[in-house]
């Protein structure tokens, strides 16, 4: 089991999140698995459900330092990455780092920006480093992306590539809130008010000790195996056009350990698995052209066909 003051850490931190976020306590638990896992985050909904502030609100839980950029159709990679500019007292080219040189960068709006400059978060997001001008610059440690994405059937959005989709751990949508929660939010605070005076939970050194307990989260023969089976049909043509990839399979089971964590336990179960599988591979797949159904739906029959250990 984890120690007691790990798990009142993270209670602390789902309850500071929930009291700003009210109503999505599943969608809270799957943020925080996310960033302690080490991933980055995507959250795809309609605008002014609360994306941007869940994204200040774990930034400023988590104690980093945080950066916003507006994706926009004529945002450029050097807007992201930052340009050397010429200092003539210096009589020498200054680099100026750019918003990404950030502990949270939050990119908002992310499909609204070109193919282009998507693509320039790619080095980042995987190498935790990005090349400027042929010089390899690293970025601060941890890094998270934590991106908002509007629906694609909205004016000038452009679709993530796979390659991109492939880099985020968790892709998940808060949705509109339930009746009892809309009336908190119309009666309460301003929630970007909340978030602005929200303190720090955790230092640098606490949440990497959190990183390093998922990492030793144990993980049974039997259970790999289960892993393994859903992959394994994922890739049968059944279900989707494409299956996981290897490093699709790595990340499920990393979120399956944080979820494990954030459930007080040393060791993963098929529960696990099962609560974050959605989040963590829809984004990854196009379903079979004959299958009638979404791709939250076609995950969630692939788990009721593929048998528990």
């Amino acid at each position: 089991m984890q120690s007691q003051s790990s798990q009142s850490k993270i209670e602390a931190i789902l309850n500071q999140l929930n009291a700003v976020i009210v109503g999505k306590p599943t969608q809270i638990q799957d943020c925080v698995a996310c960033l302690l896992a080490g991933g980055h985050l995507l959250i795809d909904d309609v605008p002014g459900v609360g994306k941007t502030t869940l994204a200040h609100a774990l930034a400023r839980t988590f104690g980093l330092q945080f950066s916003r950029v507006q994706f926009t159709s004529d945002l450029m990679p050097s807007d992201l990455s930052g340009v050397s500019v010429y200092e003539r007292a210096k009589e020498t080219f200054i680099f100026h780092p750019g918003p990404i040189f950030a502990q949270v960068l939050l990119a908002d709006e992310i499909n609204r920006a070109s193919p282009k400059t998507q693509s320039a978060l790619l080095e980042a997001m995987e190498e935790k480093q990005v090349t400027i001008e042929g010089e390899t610059r690293p970025l601060p440690q941890p890094f998270f992306v934590i991106a908002t994405q509007n629906p694609l059937d909205q004016l000038g959005t452009y679709a993530l590539p796979e390659s991109q989709l492939d880099r985020f751990l968790m892709r998940i949508s808060l949705g509109y809130p339930s009746r009892a929660a809309e009336r908190e939010l119309l009666s309460g605070s301003d929630r970007r008010d909340m978030v602005s005076t929200l303190p720090a939970l955790l230092t640098l050194a606490e949440l990497q000790d959190l990183q390093n307990q998922v990492q030793a989260i144990h993980v049974a023969p039997p259970l790999l195996d289960y892993v393994q089976d859903l992959i394994a049909a994922t890739r049968s043509g059944q279900w989707f056009l494409q299956g996981l990839s290897p490093r699709a399979g790595i990340a499920l089971l990393r979120a399956a350990k944080a979820r494990a964590l954030l459930d007080g336990r040393n060791y993963v179960a098929p529960d696990d698995v099962q609560a974050i599988l959605p989040q963590t591979i829809a984004h990854r797949l196009i379903t079979t052209a004959d299958a009638g159904r979404g791709t939250l739906e076609q995950v969630q029959a692939l788990i009721a066909a593929v048998p528990l250990p």
